[in-house]
């Protein structure tokens, strides 16, 4: 009498086709993505439209020109720093914090120059910061 108990064969897991699946579903994905560049995009900033043009107390006009240059009611900013158009916001401001700052940017401006705008307002204690655009009428214009 044999009471040895019968060896069972493990069994075995077989990877290769689960291999060639992975596989063909890599090549199927590669095969079927776009890929798109985002720096190739065309953006057109919008026009806006409104009934009347708002009159504030006390407003500061902020130019940014298409080079990075900078002018603070039509006086031009020695600088391009974030410290000088700071400075040149504090005195066109006088001391009034509820100076309204009108950011006039050109369309082909950077990105970075109005957020600098912005940061030497914050900086300078004017929390009151508008866009200025054209109107449908004269973006047709130009």
């Amino acid at each position: 009498m044999n009471f040895r108990p019968k060896h069972q064969e493990e069994p075995e897991i077989n990877l290769i086709p689960f291999i060639d699946v992975l596989l063909v579903v890599l090549i199927f994905l590669m095969l079927s993505t776009t890929y798109s560049k985002f720096t190739e995009l065309q953006v057109k900033l919008p026009v806006a439209d409104t009934d009347a043009q708002r009159d504030y107390a006390k407003e500061l006009i902020i130019a940014v020109g298409a080079d990075g240059s900078y002018s603070v009611n039509q006086q031009v900013v020695v600088g391009r720093s974030m410290e000088a158009i700071a400075a040149a916001l504090t005195e066109g401001a006088k001391g009034a914090k509820e100076t309204v700052v009108i950011i006039s940017a050109d369309a082909s401006a950077k990105h970075q120059s109005v957020v600098t705008v912005m940061e030497a307002a914050r900086r300078a204690g004017l929390n009151q910061i508008t866009f200025a655009t054209q109107s449908s009428a004269q973006a047709g214009e130009q």
